[in-house]
């Protein structure tokens, strides 16, 4: 190929934004951009007591304006002229409702302020109710079993259950919503300038995964088991769609607004969407019988097998299994952790309380002075945690910690389940109780490979890339013991926003395939973490620990929603 062609990537993640301007050719970055959602960070429609978290549009849209044109700004006109293709992915399922034109509600007068009309976010879990009504009626309504694809157990995460409650709990939704569009779709919808909710192109990624489509059912769920499972779903999947797309298909040209607002060439191919961890393990290299692990706030697991391979298996108590979700041509099967280095930044605020509401407030030393220690000190709480959790032997503390401080994703998704700590004693101090918290992390992390393992699909390695997979020599040492299994961790500090470049230079026709583009752009591996043998034997009776702890509480959570 030759080497002035560019592509950009535009990674959409629960905090920020990111764009990358990538080389075709290579897959050398020469320009990104990172900009922080305001009104997400002055956390502005969110309750999490009440798990809501809800973002604005104009969030992503400044977001995506300022990102782009930022890093226009650091490259050569050569290279912006040669821009051929934008890919685009996001979090999900993350919906929102939209007005016939398929604008946000929230975009419209009335409904600025009104967290209902925004975006769900992905880890909104107000809809647990609404999930278990789902997985009810799906199996005994007396129709065929729509979670079947989707691992069996349908997520308060998902979109039918999101869009269900917001109908239940809002009645200005209920009167002024025409439709629904995940994230993924519509912004590839915005600058293609076809918000159309009936004909923009969605996201097979998003509708396999999350809405329970698939081509035996002739697309979404049947009108008779919606309107079974509550009246006021009665038309909406008339009002959805029927076809869906794999993301190496472009979602049409960049409209000549969106050029002159950018600084962009007209005619930039810009492709169909999918989520951050699809993208991603594109980006990370993912192969067949490899499971890419997306290691951040929580973790996706993804895992791509031939059909021939797979044949009718279904694997239960996952996030779906989707033609072309991930590779196109390829079966992409989904799990993941409802909280992973998240459970390692709840711990350090838990133990920051001080910092925050004590020492902040302190009238001993001047502003600068306070301001200054408290956030240095709350900069070395988890790196000073490390460093003490490192000392101490496997077993050694008789701590055992439950990763469900976020619900369950997989195996058996439950958004109901709460995390625990076990075995403390007067001689707990924090290092150990963290290194515990994360054992519990990675042990969550075994349980989804040993569910595919005994599901009839194999492991043949793992590839880690996020944030964690990078950061972290603890976590990830840990990790590669506990499953006793060789870990590659991706090199890309972007391996996200690089999977979305991929798709964007298999769009813009660059390569035919996303397998060549992988070749082609992929940065390779930087780290390989190898188990310690003496170790993860120690660690086989610490995971029967947390399995029978994981029991307990999954009973005791159980009995008290029956009282």
């Amino acid at each position: 190929m030759e080497n002035n062609k560019f592509v950009i990537g535009l990674d959409y993640g629960t905090d920020s934004v990111r764009t990358v301007i990538v080389n075709a050719a290579n897959g050398e970055e020469v320009a990104s951009d990172v900009h922080y959602y305001s009104r997400w960070t002055e956390g502005k429609y969110c309750v999490p007591a009440d798990n809501q978290f809800r973002q604005h549009p104009l969030d992503y849209i400044e977001g995506l304006e300022r990102t782009i044109k930022n890093s226009l700004n650091k490259v050569s006109e050569e290279i912006r002229t040669n821009i051929m293709g934008i890919s685009v992915d996001t979090t999900g399922s993350t919906p929102v409702a939209v007005n016939k034109q398929g604008t946000p509600l929230s975009l419209t007068p009335g409904f600025e302020e009104n967290p209902n009309t925004m975006f769900v976010l992905w880890k909104d879990h107000t809809a647990v109710k609404e999930a278990a009504e789902i997985n009810e009626a799906a199996r005994n309504w007396g129709g065929v079993d729509y979670t079947k694809f989707e691992g069996g157990i349908y997520s308060s995460e998902w979109f039918w259950a999101k869009i269900l409650h917001m109908l239940r709990v809002d009645e200005s939704i209920r009167e002024n919503a025409f439709s629904w569009v995940e994230h993924c779709d519509w912004i590839p919808a915005v600058l293609t300038g076809n918000t159309d909710p009936l004909t923009l192109k969605r996201s097979r990624c998003a509708a396999g995964h999350k809405a329970m489509w698939h081509e035996r059912f002739g697309g979404l769920p049947a009108e008779e088991f919606l309107v079974n499972l509550d009246p006021l779903l009665a038309g909406l999947r008339g009002r959805l769609y029927r076809d869906t797309y794999t993301s190496d298909v472009p979602a049409g040209p960049l409209t000549k607004e969106w050029s002159n607002k950018l600084n962009l060439p007209e005619g930039v191919l810009v492709g169909v969407g999918a989520f951050d961890a699809h993208m991603g393990a594109v980006g990370g290299e993912i192969e067949p019988f490899y499971l890419s692990k997306v290691m951040g706030t929580s973790t996706c697991d993804m895992l791509i097998a031939p059909f021939d391979e797979v044949g009718d298996t279904l694997v239960s108590g996952i996030c779906g299994q989707v033609d072309g979700s991930i590779t196109p041509g390829m079966l992409g099967l989904e799990a993941g952790q409802s909280a992973f280095g998240d459970i390692y930044a709840w711990f350090k605020n838990v133990i920051a309380w001080p910092l925050d509401n004590i020492l902040a407030k302190t009238d001993m030393i001047d502003d600068a002075t306070r301001k200054k220690l408290v956030d240095e000190v709350s900069d070395k709480i988890i790196p000073e945690l490390t460093a003490a959790a490192e000392k101490i032997d496997i077993g050694e503390s008789g701590i055992v910690a439950l990763d469900w401080m976020n619900g369950r994703r997989t195996p058996d998704a439950n958004q109901a389940l709460k995390g625990a700590v076990m075995g403390l004693s007067l001689g707990s101090d924090a290092p150990r109780i963290f290194r515990a918290l994360v054992e519990a992390t990675v042990f969550g992390s075994r349980k989804i490979i040993d569910r595919f393992i005994s599901e009839g699909m194999r492991i043949d390695g793992v590839i880690a890339l996020g944030g964690v997979a990078r950061k972290s020599p603890f976590v990830m040492q840990i990790m590669a013991d506990a499953l006793n299994m060789s870990i590659k961790v991706a090199r890309s500090e972007q391996t996200v926003a690089l999977g979305a470049a991929m798709f964007a230079g298999v769009v813009a026709g660059l390569y035919d395939t996303v397998e060549k583009a992988q070749k082609g752009m992929g940065a390779g591996f930087d780290a390989v973490y190898e188990p310690i043998p003496e170790n993860a034997e120690k660690y086989k009776a610490l995971y029967e620990a947390y399995g029978r702890l994981g029991d307990f509480v999954e009973e005791a959570c159980h009995t008290e929603q029956i009282s």
